[in-house]
């Protein structure tokens, strides 16, 4: 008969740890269609400012921020477009 002492086992070495990729946004505004009515920077003022006119997003990819998604809804013209970074997939405004 063999004796152990109580308790879980060795451990045992986990291998490769895969992490998930992080979701991504990214917002385009078409300045031809754009009005300049500036609702998206009093919306979400950290993602779009007004420049010589027109809204400016910020640049490259974001967290997921549901103030670029109530942005882009919100404008009167659907000047703002929300894609998912990784396939492009039209997040916002709803067709």
């Amino acid at each position: 008969m063999e004796i152990r002492p109580a308790g879980p086992g060795p451990a045992q070495p986990a291998g490769d740890v895969v992490s998930a990729p992080q979701p991504a946004w990214r917002l385009t505004v078409d300045a031809d269609t754009c009005i300049g009515s500036g609702i998206c920077a009093g919306i979400a003022p950290s993602l779009f400012t007004l420049a010589d006119g027109v809204s400016v997003p910020v640049a490259g990819p974001l967290a997921p921020d549901p103030a670029a998604i109530d942005a882009a809804e919100s404008c009167p013209v659907e000047a703002i477009a929300v894609r998912d970074a990784a396939d492009g997939r039209l997040l916002a405004p709803e067709a």
